[in-house]
């Protein structure tokens, strides 16, 4: 595989970050769903229409857009094989012929003649090591007028379904550093005038970012044991406690369930999440 984000390469396709997110595909699936919601209605797919998915992970979005368009084609891309493999075998089982799948570097693939009508991500953008170099490959596979259309995360202090369990564990336990703001990572692209920067740069026009809320449920729902575990499972789980001793693993944990617990509904622990739905043409 051609790719010049060697270290995103090798955390997807290797280690415990990858295993999580297969183990517990269907989780973020349910927790993720509304965002897909946001993305397919945004990019107005159409039956008979080609649709690329960047980042596709383990397939949700790339299957969805299959339904839709029926005799047309669900192209999903991403860096991870074993995300790749488990998207193929759920596109398969689900009987979705019109899906395909390619383990590759959205920001220097050669897609050839195929042009898409539609490009997507829900949050699959937010890893390029040069963000203007990946939007203008990928504008260069979309046709003329083509619609784009993902999401990604406002800052950290806008989502409360990472302020309230961070706050709660940083009693215990110092929180990880962020990096730099425009690093490759959950917040590259939290600053709305440099995703209209990089987008214009990289060639597209009729730019639109709009700031979305919505109810997230924690971990897809369940309990709050659910919802701890989820989140002590994760990368930032995992970061946050590794080296930690199990005793004060276990006051941190035990704070976040109880911040955790005014927000438990019928559904699942659910709180507020910001994102940037972001649509432009081609």
């Amino acid at each position: 595989m051609k790719t010049e984000n060697l270290e995103q390469a090798e955390h997807w396709n290797s280690g415990d970050e990858v295993g999580h997110w297969i183990a517990r595909q269907d989780a973020y699936d349910r927790m993720l769903a509304p965002f897909a919601e946001m993305i397919v209605d945004a990019a107005a797919i159409h039956p008979g229409e080609h649709v690329l998915d960047i980042g596709c992970g383990c397939g949700a979005t790339t299957r969805a857009v299959a339904q839709l368009v029926g005799t047309g084609v669900s192209v999903g891309i991403d860096l991870s094989g074993p995300m790749l493999e488990r998207a193929r075998a759920d596109a398969t089982a689900a009987g979705q012929t019109n899906t395909r799948f390619v383990q590759a570097d959205a920001q220097v693939y050669e897609f050839g003649d195929e042009l898409f009508d539609a490009v997507i991500s829900r949050f699959g953008i937010m890893f390029f090591a040069d963000p203007v170099r990946a939007f203008a490959n990928i504008h260069g596979a979309t046709r003329d007028g083509g619609r784009l259309a993902f999401v990604c995360w406002q800052p950290l202090i806008e989502n409360e379904w990472l302020l309230v369990p961070g706050g709660a564990i940083a009693q215990h336990v110092p929180l990880p550093d962020l990096g730099s703001p425009n690093a490759p990572g959950m917040f590259a692209f939290a600053d709305p005038d440099r995703i209209r920067t990089t987008l214009t740069d990289a060639g597209w026009r009729d730019i639109d970012v709009a700031s979305r809320h919505t109810p997230l449920l924690v971990g897809g729902g369940g309990s709050i044991e659910d919802a701890v575990g989820f989140l002590r499972e994760g990368s930032i789980g995992r970061a946050v406690l590794a080296g930690t001793d199990g005793p004060t693993a276990e006051r941190a944990l035990g704070a976040v369930r109880d911040a955790l617990m005014p927000y438990l509904t019928a559904d699942g622990v659910q709180l507020d999440a910001a994102v940037w739905l972001v649509r432009a043409s081609a």
